[in-house]
């Protein structure tokens, strides 16, 4: 298991920050800082948020660009959503610009009709 910056390796707790240095010219600043909610992700989470970004959030690019299933790419995120301390709200309805994509993916095979009318819906992809 490797250990991330700002989980505690022996109880999973957050981590403070206590001392930052400039390595230019060696000032050294002490005190209790704490870390965002980012660095409670591991290596894995943050190159996924990464992607998530670099896609502009649209899943049928993350599909492409992982490989991965819609099913398999909302529950990655879910799970960095909770690492984060929030909880995953319900899904709302998709806009015109991610009906059109849900569709083609349809129309692509990528998505089976079930799953389209789940994600047209803003029911989310169905289980199993």
């Amino acid at each position: 298991m490797t250990a991330w910056l700002g989980v505690c390796p022996v109880c999973g707790e957050g981590m403070d920050v206590v001392a930052l240095r400039c390595p230019a010219c060696e000032t050294r600043i002490e005190g209790r800082f704490q870390l965002g909610r980012l660095a409670r992700l591991s290596a894995e989470q943050l190159a996924f948020v990464e992607l998530f970004l670099r896609s502009e959030g649209k899943f049928t690019r993350l599909e492409s660009l992982t490989g991965l299933s819609y099913p398999t790419l909302r529950k990655r995120l879910q799970e960095i959503l909770r690492a984060m301390g929030y909880e995953a709200e319900a899904e709302a309805p998709p806009g015109p610009e991610e009906r059109i994509q849900i569709l083609e993916a349809l129309a692509e095979g990528r998505i089976s009709y079930e799953e389209a009318l789940q994600r047209l819906r803003g029911a989310g992809p169905p289980e199993g």
